[in-house]
C-alpha cells in the first residue's frame, strides 16, 4: 500500500501549507510547470519525486524530467504528462500515449483547474490536481492525496487553500 500526493503548476512554490498536507505521503508525483530544477531538488528532499516537465520549465528541468512519464504504482499503471487535456479532449499526443500504454490512472496538469473524471471510453480514471502554486489565475491552491493498494486507487482527499498573492 502506497499514499501518493499529486501536484502540478507550483510555478516555483512549495510552501508549509504543501508539506503539511503531503508530510504522511509515501511519494510525491508532479505533473509538470515545477518552476527550476533548484525546487525539484527541495521536493525530492522532502519526499520521492516522480514528475515531469511543463512549458515553464527550462532546459535543465527538461534534461532530468521527460515530457511523458509512464510507471507502475501497487499494481496501478500510471501515465502522467504536464499538457494532457482531460477525456473527449485529450492532447493528441496523450491519445496516442493512453491507447499504447492503457493506464488505469492519466495526470496532466497545466489548466490550474482540479478535475477529476472516470473515462469509460479508455477505462481509465483522469486526474488534474490543479495548481499547487500561487501563480496562475486560480482563485485558489489545490492538491490531491490518493492510496494506491493492490491494483485499486481510494481514499482521494483533495487539500485546498486560498491564494496568498494576486499575481
Amino acid at each position: 500500500m502506497k499514499r501518493i500526493g499529486i501536484i502540478s503548476d507550483t510555478h516555483g512554490t512549495f510552501d508549509e501549507r504543501l508539506r503539511e498536507f503531503l508530510k504522511d505521503v509515501d511519494e510525491i508525483w508532479h505533473a509538470g510547470d515545477i518552476g527550476s530544477l533548484e525546487l525539484a531538488d527541495r521536493i525530492a528532499a522532502f519526499k520521492p519525486l516522480r514528475a515531469v516537465c511543463g512549458n515553464i520549465d527550462g532546459g535543465m528541468t527538461r534534461r532530468v524530467y521527460p515530457t511523458f512519464l509512464s510507471f507502475e504504482c501497487e499494481g496501478v499503471r500510471v501515465l502522467m504528462t504536464h499538457i494532457g487535456g482531460y477525456p473527449r479532449h485529450y492532447d493528441p499526443r496523450a491519445v496516442q500515449q493512453i491507447q499504447e500504454l492503457r493506464p488505469k490512472l492519466f495526470i496532466a496538469g497545466h489548466s490550474h483547474i482540479l478535475k477529476v473524471m472516470y473515462d469509460p471510453v479508455y477505462e481509465l480514471l483522469a486526474v488534474n490536481p490543479g495548481a499547487a502554486g500561487e501563480f496562475g489565475f486560480q482563485k485558489v491552491r489545490t492538491a490531491i492525496r490518493l492510496t494506491f493498494d493492490a491494483g485499486e486507487m481510494r481514499d482521494m482527499e483533495v487539500g485546498e487553500w486560498p491564494r496568498d498573492s494576486a499575481r
